[in-house]
């Protein structure tokens, strides 16, 4: 990833929940993404075939009131950082059984997004004077995360 990159990767944090991340984090970062990526397009997935389609669709795919919200929340911010084209990037679209819309492909940047405003959040709920996660941090929020997605 560019240095540029980087840089917008640590200004989101920032921005979202005065939080200092540094290229180290990286690494877990892309992991969560990921692996909360593919769990939302599994359901997804799941939820396309018991309505019988060979397609996910973005309605397929299981976004709660809260999620909804972050991807909002992602949105505004994005404006500013211009991260989405990164994150689209950088986020694995898994092999299913199914493939994806065009509208769900268009749609996972947004998704991933949420899920980062979420994420950072997290952090504050944890511990609210917390400034650089650690992996007791990093472990703590995706165990949060495995709880509820």
């Amino acid at each position: 990833m560019s240095v540029i990159s980087i840089s917008k990767f640590e200004r989101f944090f920032r921005t979202v929940a005065g939080l200092d991340v540094d290229k180290n984090d990286l690494k877990r970062y892309s992991d969560f993404v990921n692996h909360k990526t593919y769990d939302l397009l599994l359901r997804g997935q799941a939820t396309a075939k018991a309505n019988g389609r060979d397609i996910i669709e973005p309605f397929d795919v299981p976004i709660t009131k809260g999620l909804e919200e972050r991807i909002h929340n992602f949105k505004e911010i994005n404006e500013e950082i211009e991260l989405k084209p990164i994150l689209d990037y950088m986020t694995t679209r898994p092999l299913l059984d199914l493939d994806y819309s065009k509208e769900t492909e268009a749609r996972l940047p947004d998704i991933v997004g949420g899920l980062s405003v979420a994420l950072a959040r997290t952090f504050k709920i944890i511990d609210p004077d917390l400034k650089n996660p650690q992996t007791m941090q990093w472990e703590r929020a995706f165990s949060i995360f495995d709880l509820l997605l």
